[in-house]
């Protein structure tokens, strides 16, 4: 069994952010030269998260607006009391999570056929990273 990690360093424009991040992550594939086996993705940061859904703009605005609704920004976090404003951006990452596993079959990755990976950010305008990390033949 092969392994190949690269690390990518996310700085978004804005404060919550979802990033596509399938392209890039076919060209790690590729660099990989493995053909068989996992990709897993994960943020490594505790106010960003990682997801596989449809690349459509409505479903995103669905997404943030769900979001929204369950942890919404604010100031009556405890959070807030240690000096910080980003409560709300803790507990969005817990309900996308901070990582996917992508299959790989053929040197491909074996989403379906709807399937994206995104990246999403809840509290950015610095630089945080993710681990991408191949691991098979």
């Amino acid at each position: 069994m092969k392994s190949f990690t690269e690390y990518m360093t996310m700085h978004t424009r804005n404060r919550r952010e979802l990033v596509h991040l399938t392209p890039t992550l076919k060209t790690i594939l590729e660099r990989s030269d493995i053909t068989e086996g996992f990709m897993l993705v994960s943020a490594m940061h505790i106010t960003a998260g990682v997801f596989v859904n449809d690349n459509e703009p409505g479903l995103h605005r669905d997404i943030w607006k769900w979001l929204q609704d369950l942890a919404p920004a604010g100031p009556d976090y405890e959070h807030h009391r240690t000096g910080e404003d980003n409560g709300d951006a803790h507990l969005k990452s817990l309900l996308i999570h901070h990582e996917v596993t992508v299959p790989i079959t053929k040197g491909k990755l074996d989403l379906g056929p709807w399937q994206e990976v995104f990246y999403a950010e809840f509290d950015g305008q610095r630089d945080k990273r993710v681990i991408v990390k191949v691991l098979g033949f």
